[in-house]
């Protein structure tokens, strides 16, 4: 499954590279996220907690940035068990863009779920799927504005 958009935040475009990369940020905008911890370089361990239809999963998860050109650019992928319930894996390849008012952030993710999720109806998984995407872009554009705001 393929998700896409973009949004436009008014901040520059150091600000928002520095919340990508901030451990608290990303918990924060994941959706379902209840730990999040640098474990090297780049590399993170996450706990998310979703409800996906009728299947209530928690999952253990890997998280990795790569590709990265500071300020510019980077993909951000990883695996998440939840035991019974299954399996997703996918990454998202984020871009930062100067705009006249901020920071355009465009995003391509791609997804795979397997095991019991897998057999949930498709067209449940892929709403399912950029709800969460969108939640977490929300999130994370509501973040970066209230620190902006703050300091």
């Amino acid at each position: 499954m393929k998700i896409h958009g973009e949004h436009n935040l008014p901040v520059d475009r150091k600000t928002v590279w520095n919340a990508l990369n901030d451990p608290d940020v990303l918990k924060e905008s994941i959706p379902g996220c209840t730990e999040l911890e640098v474990t090297e370089k780049n590399n993170f361990k996450a706990i998310v907690a979703l409800k996906i239809g009728p299947v209530s999963a928690k999952f253990n998860s890997e998280v990795k940035l790569t590709n990265i050109v500071i300020y510019e650019s980077y993909r951000i992928s990883g695996e998440g068990k939840g035991g019974a319930a299954g399996f997703a894996k996918g990454g998202a390849n984020v871009s930062l863009e100067d705009d006249n008012q901020g920071t355009i952030l465009k995003y391509n993710v791609d997804a795979q779920i397997g095991g019991k999720l897998a057999q949930l109806a498709s067209r449940l998984i892929d709403s399912t799927a950029k709800n969460l995407a969108g939640k977490f872009f929300d999130n994370f554009v509501k973040i970066v504005q209230d620190n902006k705001k703050a300091s």
